[in-house]
């Protein structure tokens, strides 16, 4: 790349349990979100996008690595107990923020971490420059930034204990962020992880006020979850104005992404597919994604190719010009978003998730998707469930018993990956 042209910016948000139908621009009549809106009018939406889990460590690390989550010792959620900590991220895999920063990048996380709480699994010894958010799994209080008593808020290494609503607390830093950006020569990548809409239901009263104004029949936890979102997307609102007001918008790609389905149980949305967070059904893995550069990916958009959340590690090493490293399993989106290739690689994908308790008591459950087939055992002691997806999107017919050959062919090809994720530890050493 000539030394004249910059890099563009990349600025990358994930939200937290947002189902696929909590968003305007993907059918929502009932929720607010002009932000996100202009993402998918100014850009594109993925029509067939999935989270690599249905559940949160696991997607985080494939976003960050561009490999399967078990692969990289994440096959379930890390959490504060480490009686009932799934996963171990692999200190020798590099992150994302690592392969921008060798390409002169200044890198920042701005939100949820969800990937370790102590050396070498903090932010900044895993590549970013500056991290200023939570490092644990969730807030048991959008006010006090609470988990179970402790303070997880964290200003690189250092404990801060700020006052505000955490997802005020996130726009704003996320906007300073992008206002240093536009006085600092070098390109920038910012990851914005948003807790929201992750329970508790937490929004500002102002904002749950104007949705039960306007929705009076909402149950309470719908009307709750709908203001933390539309909450969320107002902050959004505000971060991609600071990319306007500073000159920015053109040379930043932004992309936008739920980490996995909404939880249903609180009124969540998963755009009518079968199930939600938690499960292997595709309401729990097929989430909202939308991607904007403009110049770049032509405004208005869809993309129905199938992807993963370990797919925008390689479309961001791409926009930028930067070769990703050897051996991840994602690959660009950006030659489907431009309109340059019609399609992506013919490839089988991959789910799992890993947990504590009943049903799991510490075994996975495990999805294969090849061409419109899908291979499914939603939870470790279920039978193995088989649907085409093109026929049945909504996973009402299970073709199991009726097609044998499909399921051997898709359970060995399962078998492989396990044993491929088996060689990688996923607890940390004694």
């Amino acid at each position: 790349m000539p030394p004249a042209v910059r890099r563009p910016n990349i600025l990358l948000v994930l939200t937290d349990d947002q189902g696929l139908g909590d968003a305007g621009c993907f059918g929502s009549r009932e929720v607010r979100t002009p932000a996100i809106d202009s993402l998918a009018r100014d850009g594109a939406r993925g029509t067939a996008f999935y989270a690599n889990s249905p559940v949160c460590s696991p997607t985080r690390a494939a976003l960050l690595t561009g490999r399967y989550p078990d692969v990289v010792g994440v096959p379930g959620v890390i959490r504060t107990h480490s009686e009932n900590s799934w996963g171990y991220l692999d200190p020798r895999v590099p992150l994302l923020p690592v392969v921008l920063a060798e390409a002169g990048y200044r890198t920042s996380l701005v939100g949820k971490w969800h990937l370790g709480l102590e050396a070498p699994n903090l932010p900044t010894r895993r590549g970013f420059h500056r991290f200023r958010g939570f490092l644990g799994d969730m807030m048991d209080d959008y006010w006090t930034h609470r988990r179970d008593g402790r303070n997880y808020l964290r200003e690189d290494e250092r404990e801060v204990d700020p006052p505000g609503h955490a997802t005020d607390l996130f726009t704003g830093w996320a906007v300073e962020e992008i206002e240093r950006g536009a006085r600092e020569p070098e390109p920038w990548f910012v990851y914005l992880a948003y807790n929201a809409p992750h329970v508790p239901l937490h929004p500002p009263a102002e904002w749950l006020e104007r949705v039960r104004g306007r929705a009076p029949a909402f149950a309470d936890s719908r009307a709750r979850l709908v203001a933390l979102i539309e909450h969320m997307d107002d902050g959004l609102g505000r971060v991609l104005s600071a990319l306007r007001e500073t000159g920015q918008e053109e040379n930043t790609l932004v992309l936008f992404v739920s980490d996995n389905g909404g939880q249903l149980d609180v009124g969540a949305d998963c755009g009518g597919l079968r199930s939600g967070k938690g499960d292997l059904y595709e309401g729990g893995i097929r989430v909202p994604m939308c991607a904007r550069w403009p110049g770049h990916i032509p405004a208005g958009t869809t993309c129905g190719a199938p992807a993963l959340t370990m797919d925008l590690f390689a479309t961001a090493c791409d926009a930028a010009g930067v070769r990703p490293p050897a051996g991840i399993d994602g690959v660009s989106l950006l030659p489907a978003l431009t309109g340059a290739a019609p399609a992506l690689p013919e490839r089988d994908l991959f789910w799992m998730r890993r947990e504590g308790g009943p049903p799991y008591h510490g075994r996975e459950a495990h999805a294969v998707r090849r061409g419109p087939w899908k291979l499914l055992q939603n939870r470790p002691f279920l039978p193995l469930e088989l649907y085409n997806l093109e026929e049945d999107p909504l996973e009402t017919r299970d073709l199991a018993a009726d097609r044998p050959q499909v399921v051997a062919d898709l359970a060995r090809a399962l078998s492989a990956h396990l044993q491929r994720a088996g060689r990688t530890p996923w607890q940390p050493p004694a």
